[in-house]
């Protein structure tokens, strides 16, 4: 035990701990268990995409049945959010993250039991449904050790996670399914999703041991370094105003909150699309070996992760959020419009989605810091929260979008040019927002 006695709880010592150390202590503490946690239920969200590239054909399903099913798994996601963050302000993060992980090992591990189209909707809905308190509840649990003047740093490496878990998740998933098919007489999709399920439930074992609900819980914290984020998170609860219950109006009278909706739908959609298309798209041309479509599925990602870094330290510098998310998304606009010229050369692909995917990553930094400088005051808290709804509709409803146009006009292009379509909407509506310093000095007042 450290010596955490050695001053009353709120209150500070003489000899104080320096405030930055304190603050990266916090994120060499929580972070890597919190990003290992939502890159293990982003590969089982995703890994869907791989599975698609045996059972659509051993099911006798079609594309637009898979976009479908893919989609679905959003409903679950939107409807079940905000009672699961009820839940974790009532119970405790690591009581709610528990049960999150179990339930969501089961449903991930039920899609190997699906045999037909009904069963594949239900198990996404569930897994969604199962899954959906862990983004906004790590979300939450951040508020809960971190002030809103430092949290920026925790944020962006908890988004880190997404190009995370499609660099591991791809070769992983690749290497399942060729190595696998026909073991114990299952086919290699059932295998990839009874193995990859077995993950969040060794996590929890992690979780009951590390994961503590709050600053005042932990031994790691000496009693000056709990006093200084108490401090913090006391100043952060008295600068709320008094009318923040008018924050959802508020935001729902501001045009630029429809503009920023506007790239908020195009990025989470790109994201999922990305995840869902990008095995296939490698093996329509000619790449049939699964773990090689598996490693070339990696490449996207780890480049899609190295921009997303430099991007947002750029933006941070130059302290410049627009152009950066909207290059950004005009990146990967053309590389979703590139993808249909290229689709006979699975070097000339990997070339193209990876410019999708670094495009796609890198306007996440820039573009989620966006809402909290064009919107007022009252008006950010509840337009974030109604951006990040509205624009998992755009995942909920893409995938389907695209799986449809698939299996309609019997080629992939159509589906990646909507989505081109789609970013470069999302490119001009940020540009349309216009620069912050005009906004700030309209809201000065």
């Amino acid at each position: 035990m450290t010596t955490q006695t050695s001053a009353p709880s709120g209150t500070l010592s003489h000899a104080r701990p320096d405030e930055g150390a304190v603050y990266r202590k916090l994120l060499w503490r929580l972070m890597p268990l919190l990003m290992a946690l939502y890159v293990v239920a982003f590969i089982d969200r995703s890994n869907v995409g791989f599975a698609k590239l045996s059972f659509l054909r051993d099911l006798d399903l079609s594309d637009a049945v898979f976009g479908l099913g893919a989609g679905i798994f959003y409903a679950g996601y939107m409807l079940f959010e905000i009672p699961s963050n009820l839940m974790l302000a009532k119970i405790g993060a690591r009581k709610t993250f528990v049960r999150i992980m179990v339930l969501w090992a089961i449903c991930s591990a039920g899609l190997a039991a699906m045999t037909g189209q009904n069963s594949y909707y239900l198990w996404r809905f569930l897994l969604g449904a199962s899954e959906a308190g862990l983004f906004p509840g790590i979300l939450l649990y951040l508020t809960y050790w971190v002030p809103s003047t430092r949290r920026a740093r925790f944020t962006a490496l908890f988004m880190a996670s997404i190009p995370i878990a499609g660099a591991i998740g791809a070769p992983l998933s690749g290497l399942i399914m060729h190595t696998l098919d026909g073991a114990y007489g299952l086919r290699n999709w059932r295998w990839l999703f009874l193995i990859e399920g077995v993950p969040p439930l060794l996590l929890v074992f992690v979780v009951l041991r590390w994961l503590h609900d709050s600053p005042a819980k932990v031994s790691w914290l000496t009693a000056d370094e709990v006093a200084i984020i108490e401090r913090d998170l006391r100043a952060d609860r008295e600068a709320q105003t008094p009318d923040a219950h008018k924050s959802f109006g508020a935001a729902l009278r501001s045009p630029r909150f429809y503009l920023l909706t506007g790239m908020g739908v195009a990025l989470l959609a790109g994201t999922a699309n990305v995840f869902f298309w990008l095995p296939t798209i490698i093996n329509k041309t000619g790449v049939n070996d699964l773990w090689t479509v598996g490693a070339l599925s990696a490449l996207p990602f780890v480049i899609g992760f190295i921009c997303q870094y430099w991007v947002a330290r750029r933006s941070d510098a130059r302290n410049e959020r627009r152009w950066h998310a909207a290059i950004s998304g005009l990146v990967a606009a053309i590389g979703w419009a590139t993808l249909p010229l290229v689709a006979t050369s699975p070097a000339l692909s990997v070339a193209a989605l990876t410019l999708t995917a670094a495009g796609t990553f890198a306007a996440m930094g820039p573009f989620w810091s966006m809402p909290a400088l064009y919107l007022s005051k009252q008006a950010a808290a509840g337009g974030i929260a109604l951006i990040s709804t509205l624009a998992g509709l755009g995942s909920l409803v893409s995938p389907a979008i695209v799986g449809w146009l698939n299996q309609t006009t019997h080629t992939l292009a159509a589906g990646q040019y909507y989505l081109a379509a789609l970013m470069l909407m999302g490119a001009v509506t940020v540009i349309a927002v216009g620069p912050h310093d005009k906004v700030r000095r309209n809201n000065a007042g």
